[in-house]
Order: C-alpha cells, then structure tokens, then sequence
C-alpha cells in the first residue's frame, strides 16, 4: 500500500506519503490562502523525496474539514483528480480526527481522558468536536460543529484543546496542547490504522458546516419596457 494523503483544512497545505507502515515524506507550508499555489509541488516534492512515482500510488486520502470553504474544496478536487488520473480510489476522513490522532501519537498523557479539537472557522466562530482518549486511540464524540467560542466555554470548560481556536479564544478556550494545523503525515498514519482494522473509509465528500462567504448573485430581473 502507498497511500497520498492531502489536507487543506486548516492554515496547513500538507501533503505526505505513507506505505501502510511507515510515513516516508511529508511536505507542510503554513499559508491560509495559499492552497492553490502549494499542493501541487508539495505532492511533487513528497514524491521525489520518496522515490517514488505517481503510478506507484495505490490511494488517496484527502482531509475532509470541515474547514473554510475555498481552501477545503481546493484540497478535496486536487486528490479526486490525481486518483481519476491514476485509477486508483480516493478516500475521505475528518480533518479534526486527524488533528486527534497527531496529538494523541506525540503526547496521549497530556490528553487526559477526553479532549477538544477546535480549528478556526472564521466569523469569530470555530470548528470542533470533544474526543475520548483510550489506550488504542482517539473516538470522537457525535458530529463536527462550528459555533462561537464563547458559546461552548461551558462545555469544553477545563478540557485541553487542540488547534488553533485555543489560541485565537483563549479567554473561552483552553489549556492548549498539541498540533495547531492538520499533519498529512498523521491523516495518513490515522486512515492506514483503519483500514488496517479491517474499517471501511469514507468517501472523499466535504464537511461544509455552513454556507460559503461568497454566493452568486440572484438573477437580474428583466428591465421594464
């Protein structure tokens, strides 16, 4: 197995390779509007620095947010159009998991028994999801969802987050631990444990969790004779 992974969900264009055991290279550059300029080298870096070739890429996995909109479906086509031109499939898994799984891989302890993944969503608000910690990994609790920091201090209260929305909100957010940004490295790390597990990956299908900040125009109405 030779799996590219590829996540645009967060301020991180990251690409990684990994053989189902092991990762052999990982490319990251921290730019939140960079996604178009990017991925493509970094997928051409990781793979030079691999020795390896596009033909020998058995799968894709791709980060599935949720994320902004623009830097998300930048990330999701790139990886749906590589598998196309390869014939090989494309797979999909949750962004904030893998930012779980990054931080339970360098530190399980400092964890505790259950913790927060909270990226930045914009509009003040982030997106998130509470995790349990258990000696085989990280189980996510329900569904992603975006809100306003503020509105989920209550909740979260104590927790240690993971992500860049302790830093953005630290007055409801928080203590901080862990990766601010998505691994590739951890995405592919997360998916090829699965599969490994004999689990079923999902399709490569965006978390949009709110409409785009831009929309097009309703249709002009017709000038009156």
């Amino acid at each position: 197995m030779l799996l590219l992974a590829i996540d645009t969900a967060t301020s991180a264009i990251t690409v990684a390779l990994h053989d189902g055991g092991v990762v052999l290279a990982e490319s990251s550059t921290l730019d939140a509007r960079g996604h178009g300029e990017y991925l493509a080298p970094g997928i051409v870096d990781v793979l030079a620095r691999a020795g390896r070739t596009a033909a020998e890429v058995s799968a894709v996995v791709a980060g599935t947010g949720p994320g902004p909109f623009t830097g998300l479906r930048v990330g999701l086509v790139t990886a749906r159009t590589f598998a196309f031109a390869c014939g090989i499939p494309v797979f999909g898994v949750c962004s904030l998991d893998a930012l779980a799984h990054q931080a339970w891989l360098a530190d399980a302890a400092e964890l505790g028994q259950s913790c927060v993944v909270a990226t930045d969503a914009r509009r003040k608000e982030v997106y998130w999801a509470r995790y349990d910690i258990t000696a085989g990994g990280v189980k996510r609790r329900g569904e992603p969802m975006v809100a306003k920091a503020e509105a989920i201090a209550d909740e979260v209260q104590g927790l240690p987050v993971i992500g860049r929305g302790a830093v953005l909100y630290p007055d409801w957010l928080g203590p901080r631990v862990g990766p601010l940004d998505v691994s590739a490295a951890a995405l592919a790390s997360l998916a090829a444990r699965r599969l490994a597990a004999g689990e079923g990956l999902a399709e490569a299908e965006a978390m949009y969790l709110r409409r785009p900040d831009a929309s097009p125009l309703p249709p002009r109405k017709p000038a009156l004779p």
